[in-house]
């Protein structure tokens, strides 16, 4: 049976069948060890137990993609999908506005491996297209970006892509496959930190890279020589938090619209970031290439308030490191999404010491907006 509707491919997609006991839920393989005389060699760090080809195969049949390797965590798979694609002489395109722990592994790493590399100057194709140099191998982007939750045109970056004979990469942690499919666009590469949404539940460590399966049988050639693969055990709670994926994430959609007009009108807050405002600035790029707005905003506070005293009298809402979790959560991108960059970079990406991301969690809109209400006034 084909089965075409997301919701249902969140529950049904990629579940294993325990034809021993006939049970309701995928079985676990904790197994290590798999017989040699079998046509195909299962071993974990090859990424082909059962539990990992499982969710490999639900995210991909969520992303529109044909296969899938699943990690160890979100920056598993990030380094190893660029590194897998980039050789010594080789330069890539990046967004400016990157995840802190990307951007720290590109400057940290590439000049390592001889790799150059150009962040764009802005987010517009045309600043994508400048970058371009002759050994240029592909581009990288990030859309909506952490933590300003800026856009970047997919479909007219992947018609670059393609026009220069290069390859695309996208970080789609931020939408989730509910609420962006980047492939749908042209885009080549998709990955994910899978600790956030696909999780979801703040209890797993993980990553993915999805695409067709030339894609990942180039990625693979990489991973399983990097060994980040991810365990079984983990793989098997990340296939059955995804069941839930859509309802936990049309659920935070709704949130985050009600939350960032509420900061919008409050005097305390000077600026507030979330595509699914009209005064957002890519606010019709995003109903054009997004299903849904996402659970991620951010705001600044007003000069004279402070984020410290903001985030300590928070009751309800957890000031706490990660996000995309059913629990609302805040943090300050400064001093931990984005610490590993120099002052001066955060502030050419508008990281101001004011500046709160905020997650969107699950929980009833009334209370979470009576906690940040609080919170402000205190701040």
């Amino acid at each position: 049976m084909t089965i075409k509707q997301f919701n249902t491919q969140c529950v049904h997609e990629g579940q294993l069948e325990d034809s021993q006991f006939k049970g309701g839920v995928s079985p676990l393989y904790m197994a290590t060890n798999y017989s040699f005389g079998e046509e195909k060699k299962r071993y974990p760090r090859y990424f082909n137990t059962p539990n990992l080809e499982a969710v490999a195969q639900k995210v991909a049949a969520l992303e529109g993609a044909e296969a899938g390797l699943v990690f160890s965590s979100g920056m598993a798979a990030i380094s190893t999908a660029m590194l897998s694609y980039l050789s010594q002489g080789d330069h890539v395109v990046l967004q400016n506005d990157l995840y802190g722990g990307s951007r720290n592994f590109v400057k940290t790493e590439f000049p390592k491996y001889g790799i150059t590399y150009t962040f764009t100057e802005g987010l517009e194709v045309a600043d994508f297209e400048k970058a371009i140099q002759t050994n240029t191998k592909g581009i990288y982007l990030e859309t909506p970006s952490n933590p300003l939750l800026k856009l970047v045109d997919l479909k007219a970056v992947a018609q670059l892509a393609q026009s220069r004979g290069l390859w695309s990469m996208i970080d789609n942690t931020f939408a989730s496959p509910v609420n962006q499919n980047p492939i749908a666009f042209g885009i080549d590469v998709v990955m994910h930190s899978a600790t956030k949404y696909l999780g979801g539940h703040s209890d797993i460590s993980g990553g993915i890279v999805v695409g067709n399966r030339t894609v990942i049988e180039r990625v693979f050639d990489s991973a399983k020589n990097l060994g980040g693969n991810m365990s079984e055990f983990s793989a098997w709670l990340l296939e059955r938090s995804i069941k839930t994926l859509a309802l936990r994430v049309q659920a935070q959609n709704a949130n985050a619209q009600q939350i960032a007009e509420w900061l919008q009108d409050n005097a305390a807050v000077d600026q507030v970031y979330y595509p699914g405002l009209k005064t957002h600035p890519d606010h019709q790029l995003a109903t054009q290439q997004m299903k849904g707005f996402g659970g991620m905003l951010s705001f600044s506070l007003q000069p004279g308030k402070s984020v410290e005293r903001f985030l300590e009298n928070l009751q309800l809402i957890k000031p706490v490191m990660s996000l995309a979790g059913v629990e609302s959560t805040a943090l300050s991108p400064r001093l931990t999404s984005h610490a590993l960059l120099t002052e001066e970079e955060r502030l050419a990406q508008e990281i101001s010491p004011q500046l709160i991301r905020f997650s969107t969690g699950i929980e009833a809109v009334s209370d979470l907006l009576n906690d940040l209400e609080t919170a402000l006034i205190k701040a």
